[in-house]
């Protein structure tokens, strides 16, 4: 039997009343009062989440830039430090073996910040492929994350506004943390980096300021109704960049792991897309569920904000064009469902 993990907030969330799921190897809490409420707290307000089971792999010395310029598919040279950038770590066939955020902590000095599943995975990917003057190091258990998104996160915080996929050094209740401009919600806010001993407590200075606590289930039905993609369900190691709609990221004017066949796709055009859609029938589409016209359903929930079930899953290119119709079998009944203009719903809207 598998032994979970479990973040230094583990506590506060069994006393909070958290309902406890494995996730990723992880003991996390998928719900405190409700996905529901959860979700619309952080549409309408702000609320907090616990991401500490995510990685963080530091890469440094006089060659760090080089070791990740030919391992990661977006430019470096393009951020300055104090800057970070979301980027993907890629296999010779251009599929997605981790989509990451990279923060740049100084002139060869990186923090990679990892999907919770692939942290001993892009540890090993990038440790194997080190060269001299660039050294890779697994710092996960030393540090905690906080996610605080919501139209009001920052002013509740107490922090000024910064651009988005900036960060700075700064203090909340006394604590200091890395405010990294960040998040996984599609809207304001941002992720709070603390060293582990010190997370209770920025978590209950967080909490004394408004934000509401939130699971793993309000997360995904956020990240869903903005179209953000989840590794392992929407991108794997068998999606090809171009194909899952993330070509954006891929900077194929340079040399990385990947890039010919990444070009080869973009050249020639995908078979087939990742697409967005709603469903026009009172259904709830899941991963997994076939989808009639050719594909299968990657991602699927119930959308608060929208009041339907909406999904993203791979349909060949020719259905991809936002008003598409498409047949999902939802437990085998069919099920109408339009292909959606990405994202599906926009921070702001009522």
């Amino acid at each position: 039997m598998q032994t979970l993990s479990r973040t230094p907030l583990h506590g506060r969330h069994v006393a909070a009343g958290a309902r406890m799921v494995p996730f990723a190897g992880w003991e996390m809490p998928v719900q405190y009062e409700g996905v529901l409420a959860e979700h619309l707290a952080v549409r309408r307000d702000c609320g907090v989440f616990d991401v500490s089971h995510m990685g963080e792999l530091e890469v440094e010395g006089p060659r760090a830039t080089q070791l990740l310029q030919g391992l990661l598919a977006n430019d470096l040279d393009r951020i300055d430090v104090g800057a970070a950038q979301y980027t993907l770590l890629t296999n010779e066939r251009g599929g997605v073996v981790d989509d990451l955020i990279a923060y740049k902590l100084g002139d060869n000095r990186y923090l990679l910040i990892v999907n919770a599943s692939n942290r001993e995975t892009d540890f090993r990917w990038l440790k194997e492929r080190e060269i001299p003057g660039s050294d890779v190091r697994d710092v996960s258990d030393r540090y905690a994350l906080l996610a605080v998104q919501g139209p009001r996160s920052l002013e509740r915080l107490g922090l000024p506004d910064a651009p988005a996929f900036t960060f700075a050094e700064g203090e909340i209740g006394g604590v200091a943390c890395l405010v990294n401009r960040t998040g996984y919600t599609g809207e304001r806010g941002c992720e709070l980096l603390v060293e582990a001993e010190d997370a209770e407590q920025l978590w209950d200075a967080v909490v004394a300021r408004g934000a509401r606590l939130c699971g793993l289930g309000a997360r995904d039905s956020l990240r869903l109704e903005v179209c953000y993609p989840l590794h392992g369900n929407d991108i794997t190691p068998d999606t090809d960049a171009i194909s899952a709609g993330l070509g954006w990221v891929c900077a194929l004017e340079k040399d990385f792991v990947g890039v010919e066949a990444l070009r080869a796709v973009r050249e020639r055009g995908p078979e087939r897309r990742l697409v967005a859609f709603v469903m026009e029938e009172r259904a709830i589409p899941r991963q997994g569920m076939p989808i009639d016209e050719g594909g299968e359903v990657t991602s699927g929930t119930h959308s608060p904000m929208l009041d339907a079930g909406i999904g993203m899953g791979y349909v060949p290119s020719d259905l991809a064009e936002p008003g598409t119709a498409l047949t999902v079998d939802v437990r085998g009944r069919r099920r109408r469902a339009r292909v959606g203009k990405k994202p599906l719903y926009r921070a702001g809207e009522p």
